[in-house]
């Protein structure tokens, strides 16, 4: 991803943070329609902590986020569809030396 679109990719998921919007995006060739919680940093690189809102979760397992790296999402847009965010996640880090930028 060069300088201009990590630039606009970064400003789509802060408005999707700060507004509680859905993504969607490619990652890996597949499509995802992400809830974002986060956006840090991590060795230089911009990481975004969502929940994946297709995935299937056992019966009793509570929802997590998982770790998008910035760069490898594609087609990213931000949806006019909302989320609810949820309690407890995106207060934490993934790994310490992470450097939070915005949480929900």
């Amino acid at each position: 991803m060069q300088q201009a679109e990590t630039e606009l990719a970064s400003r789509t998921v802060i408005e999707a943070i700060a507004k509680r919007l859905l993504l969607c995006a490619d990652y890996n060739g597949v499509s995802l329609l992400l809830a974002p919680h986060q956006l840090y940093e991590r060795h230089g690189d911009l990481h975004i902590g969502a929940i994946n809102t297709a995935k299937v979760w056992k019966e009793g397992e509570a929802p997590r986020l998982g770790s998008y790296k910035l760069a490898g999402l594609r087609n990213l847009t931000l949806t006019a569809d909302p989320f609810e965010p949820v309690a407890g996640l995106g207060q934490d880090l993934p790994r310490e030396g992470d450097k939070l930028i915005l949480a929900v």
